[in-house]
């Protein structure tokens, strides 16, 4: 498993290449355009960089520029039938997840796990589109990847406990530990998250309070780190909706309705941190 394919290269991409190639894996990342990559790398190279500034000198192990060597930017998913262990992180939507299973699946090696890294479709729904359903689990990394030790993993039904041991060792060689749960739609993060992220977005509907009143309410009342709207700008907006679609669709469940506002946030472009504006203003 010391090559390791990353499928997207958004935000959660980004994080899980990075992370990867710190912890010395080469990765193939994979997305559909060249500007998505370039931008990527980019976003890579920055946060490298960084981290090199702030972290003591007897701490750093190599520069910034060896682990970004270690990290292949490509469009060519054919790329993918090299590594055994491949990782998705693509738009939280059906039929675009279907799609990539169902190419991944005719080109990746029979033994090859897919780690589905989504926040709330079924791991179960995306392992019967492969022949292989065996092989495939949810790795539910949380934003930002390098700075989570923890990784909520999903057993799907048919989920071998080899594809479980192989999932753990690549966890831990990247230095993070895994709390396993089982499958249902949200899991347990983002189905108990997505309600309090959806429900403070009413909140600021209603006139209750603002957003950022609503945020400190959680972080001094309850020592929280962040509050539920600083979390879904970072998560990102689109993210949150999308996610809570497919908990609507899931369960059939009044409770995850998507708030009015969010959805005129999203459809506004204002996205959270990766669009430069959500409830809050992230541009300079």
């Amino acid at each position: 498993m010391d090559t390791i394919g990353v499928v997207g290269a958004g935000v959660m991409g980004v994080g899980l290449a990075q992370n990867l190639a710190e912890t010395g894996h080469q990765v193939i990342l994979v997305d559909l355009t060249e500007e998505h990559l370039e931008k990527a790398r980019h976003e890579i190279h920055q946060n490298l960089r960084l981290k090199t500034i702030f972290t003591k000198k007897s701490a750093q192990s190599e520069s910034s520029d060896a682990a970004l060597g270690r990290i292949s930017f490509t469009c060519d998913y054919d790329r993918l039938a090299e590594p055994h262990f491949v990782i998705e992180n693509v738009v939280e939507k059906w039929p675009i997840k279907e799609e990539v299973y169902r190419r991944l699946d005719l080109i990746c090696p029979a033994s090859c796990i897919f780690g589905a890294n989504t926040s709330a479709i079924s791991i179960t729904r995306i392992a019967s589109v492969t022949r292989r359903p065996d092989c495939v689990i949810g790795m539910h990394f949380m934003n930002p990847v390098p700075l989570k030790a923890t990784v909520e993993v999903i057993r799907g039904y048919h989920t071998s406990e080899e594809t479980l041991n192989r999932t753990k060792a690549l966890l831990s060689a990247m230095g993070k530990e895994c709390i396993i749960v089982n499958d249902m739609p949200g899991f347990v993060s983002n189905r108990v998250l997505m309600l309090t992220i959806n429900e403070a977005i009413y909140v600021v509907q209603d006139q209750v309070a603002p957003a950022e009143d609503v945020d400190r309410i959680f972080k001094t009342c309850f020592g929280h780190k962040m509050g539920p709207l600083e979390t879904g700008d970072l998560i990102g907006l689109d993210t949150i909706l999308y996610s809570l679609e497919v908990l609507y669709e899931s369960y059939n469940d009044d409770k995850y309705r998507p708030c009015p506002l969010l959805r005129k946030m999203v459809y506004a472009g204002l996205h959270g941190r990766k669009s430069g504006r959500g409830f809050y203003n992230y541009k300079p």
